[in-house]
C-alpha cells in the first residue's frame, strides 16, 4: 500500500514576477525514527503532559501567554494576536532571492529536508521550468519561508524528477570552527604515517550509497517487539479522543521578470559583490565542500 504523504504547508514558489502555487511536504519517512509513548504500568493508560504553574495549578490554554526574557527573571508578555500581526511575507511564500553554486553552502549548515510539489495541474509548467532550469545550471535557489512560527534560510535545489527545498541554519547558529579548535596542537604528522592514513582512504573509497548502510538500533527496536508480541506482550492503551490555487500566465510573468513592460518599475543596479548570504564554515585548512548532487 502506497505510503500516505501529508502536507503541511501550502504557499506559492516565487521568483522575481512568477508564483506557482506549491505544497511541502517531509522528505523524512514517519517511522525512519522508533518512537516511544510513555505508559502508566498499572493503569495501562498514556501519560499526558499538563500545563502546570510553579505551584502546580492546572493553567487553562486561554490563560496561556508567551513570554520573551528581556533579562534574567523578566519578561515582555505577548498575545496571540500580537504574534499573529507580526506580519512576514516568507509565511504563505518563498522568494528566491540569489542562486548560488551547490559548493558554496558547507554541509554543517543543512539541516533538514523536505520535497516540493506543484499544487494543481496550473502549476506543473512552471514548475518543470524552474526544475529543469537549476538542473541545467547546477545552481542552488536560496530564499527564506517561515514555518512553525520561525524564518528560515532555505536552500532549493533540483533533485531527480522533482524540487528539494532543506531549510539550513543561519550563520549566527553556527559556532566559529576556528575559535572550537583553537586548542588543538599545531605537530605536523609523520610523512610515513600520514601516507599509509591516505592508502588506507584510498583502498575504502567508492561511490556514496546511503541505502548499503541500515539503522541497526530501528531493527534490532522491531525485532524486539516482535518477539514480545509472539509472546503476547501486546496490551490494549487507553487513548483520548490552504489558500487555493490561482491561475496565471507563467510565461507572460517570466517575461516580465526579465524585461518590464511600459510602466513598470526597472529592474534594480546590479549589488555591488558582498559575501554570500550563506558562507561556508571557517575551518582553516578545510577543502570545499562537495557539490551536492543535482536531478
Amino acid at each position: 500500500m502506497a505510503e500516505s504523504i501529508r502536507t503541511f504547508w501550502k504557499g506559492y514558489l516565487r521568483l522575481a514576477l512568477v508564483a506557482i502555487p506549491v505544497r511541502l511536504v517531509a522528505a523524512q519517512r514517519a517511522e525512519a525514527k522508533p518512537r516511544f509513548h510513555q505508559i502508566d504500568r498499572k493503569s495501562k493508560q498514556r501519560i499526558r503532559y499538563i500545563k502546570v504553574s510553579a505551584g502546580d495549578k492546572k493553567i487553562a490554554n486561554e490563560d496561556i501567554v508567551m513570554g520573551y526574557e528581556v533579562e534574567p527573571g523578566n519578561y515582555v508578555l505577548l498575545e496571540k494576536d500580537e504574534l499573529d500581526a507580526v506580519r512576514l511575507e516568507t509565511r504563505h511564500s518563498i522568494e528566491l532571492t540569489e542562486f548560488v553554486d551547490a559548493s558554496d553552502i558547507d554541509p554543517i549548515y543543512f539541516e533538514r529536508p523536505y520535497y516540493i510539489l506543484p499544487d494543481g495541474e496550473v502549476a506543473e509548467e512552471g514548475y518543470a521550468v524552474i526544475h529543469d532550469a537549476l538542473r541545467k545550471a547546477r545552481k542552488v535557489g536560496v530564499g527564506q519561508l517561515t514555518l512553525r512560527g520561525r524564518e528560515n534560510l532555505v536552500a532549493l535545489y533540483a533533485g531527480g524528477a522533482g524540487l528539494v527545498l532543506d531549510t539550513l541554519r543561519y550563520d549566527s547558529e553556527i559556532r566559529d570552527a576556528d575559535e572550537v579548535f583553537a586548542s588543538l596542537g599545531r605537530q605536523k604528522p609523520r610523512a610515513d604515517m600520514l601516507e599509509m592514513a591516505k592508502q588506507l582512504i584510498d583502498s575504502r573509497s567508492q561511490p556514496f550509497d546511503p541505502a548499503s548502510f541500515k539503522n541497526h538500533y530501528a531493527e534490532a527496536l522491531r525485532d524486539l517487539v516482535k518477539r514480545k508480541m509472539a509472546s503476547g506482550g501486546a496490551v490494549p492503551v487507553e487513548s483520548e479522543a490552504a489558500p487555493g490555487a490561482k491561475v496565471i500566465d507563467f510565461m507572460e510573468a517570466l517575461k516580465r521578470s526579465l524585461s518590464p513592460a511600459d510602466g513598470a518599475s526597472k529592474p534594480a543596479a546590479p549589488k555591488p559583490k558582498r559575501k554570500p548570504a550563506v558562507k561556508p564554515a571557517r575551518t582553516k585548512g578545510a577543502k570545499p565542500a562537495p557539490k551536492r548532487k543535482a536531478g
